[in-house]
């Protein structure tokens, strides 16, 4: 009997998601004989019921394009916005899933995802779903695709960045996506040279980092370079914040709880333009001159790179197997070589941040790099 699968991709764009479509969609329905559809916008186009035909023709020359064919959302199953209002959208998803006789929904995405997917496994819906993310922070894989690509990109412009920095005696500051998980940032400051690197994992001193860039210029160096994570933290940061989330989990009430979330929205808005303000405060500490560099959506665009488009080509057609053996309620998670299901309640509402005792974070200390602590 044909099995019946319907794809989408949510969250963040990311390369490698146009090569893990192809790969599901050409190993089910060329190898496994099943009917393939994709919903277009992520689970907002499942909630509207837009669809496209995933067949030959649109699985053709995708495997090298950036970005998804489908279109994507952030939008979550249980609060989207709808007419100015929040709303349960539920009931309307599981809908349009029985509406096209479904027998799994493949959900491509980050942790967010994640969540969204558990919901609608919750309501007895058939999952599975692949890991995505530049921020390599998907708990139980090895790696997630479209982190290679993004990895290069970083590297790429910390490379370009020395040359002007060295001309002018500068301090340049590079600020890295990743959300609040260091990989991205201490993986292409590693890879690029810089001098000191900043991760959330980490909580830095600025009168440390400030220390180390004057002991630079004191044995003749002409600039430093500063890989700043987008999550990383001061000292004092990290104090604050470790204080109203031991608040929030202590909240009893819906009007505490609601309390709590505000105080980390205050945090995280005071924290907009961190690496402008490390960028003044170092010039203040060094009397050297800093720049700015975020490179922000850039790290997402262009062309995934080969070891993308195997990672997702390897997960997809993984992903395409388990479904031919009736495995659902698991995300396909990259081990080794191969491929692992992994059940998908162990990976909800887990982050896989940078160990303190990772390889990278040796080889920096080793290469004497500052990690600002």
């Amino acid at each position: 009997m044909t099995k019946y699968v319907g794809i989408l991709t949510a969250g963040g764009d990311s390369p490698g998601l146009n090569a893990a479509i192809r790969g599901i969609g050409k190993a089910a329905q060329t190898h496994f004989g099943m009917h393939v559809i994709g919903f277009r916008d992520g689970f907002r186009g499942l909630m509207e019921n837009r669809t496209m035909e995933l067949d030959g023709n649109a699985l053709s020359g995708i495997l090298t394009i950036g970005g998804t064919i489908l279109g994507t959302s952030r939008d979550k199953v249980h609060r989207m916005p709808i007419g100015g209002s929040m709303m349960d959208m539920t009931n309307a998803v599981v809908d349009n899933y029985r509406k096209h006789h479904l027998d799994v929904l493949v959900c491509l995405g980050g942790g967010g995802t994640q969540k969204n997917a558990a919901h609608l496994m919750q309501q007895g819906l058939n999952v599975i779903t692949l890991p995505k993310t530049i921020d390599n922070d998907v708990a139980l894989t090895d790696v997630s695709f479209g982190f290679d690509t993004a990895l290069g990109i970083a590297t790429e412009a910390i490379d370009r960045l020395h040359s002007t920095a060295h001309s002018h005696h500068r301090i340049v500051l590079v600020e890295v996506m990743g959300h609040n998980a260091g990989w991205l940032t201490l993986g292409a400051g590693i890879a690029g040279g810089a001098d000191v690197i900043l991760i959330p994992e980490i909580p830095y001193d600025v009168a440390v980092v400030a220390e180390a860039i004057r002991w630079r210029s004191q044995r003749g160096k002409r600039f430093s370079i500063v890989a700043v994570a987008e999550g990383a933290l001061s000292k004092d940061e990290a104090a604050a914040l470790q204080v109203v989330e031991g608040q929030k989990q202590q909240t009893g009430t819906k009007s505490e709880k609601k309390q709590a979330k505000a105080a980390l929205a205050a945090l995280e808005t005071q924290r907009a333009g961190h690496t402008l303000r490390l960028a003044r405060r170092l010039e203040e500490l060094t009397g050297l001159e800093s720049r700015v560099t975020i490179l922000g959506y850039l790290q997402r665009g262009g062309t995934p790179s080969a070891a993308d488009r195997l990672l997702a080509t390897r997960l997809g057609t993984a992903c395409a197997a388990l479904i031919s053996q009736g495995v659902y309620g698991v995300m396909v998670a990259a081990r080794g070589d191969g491929a692992k299901p992994v059940p998908l309640d162990d990976v909800v509402g887990k982050r896989r941040i940078v160990p303190l005792d990772h390889p990278w974070i040796e080889s920096a200390r080793r290469v004497e790099t500052c990690l600002g602590d």
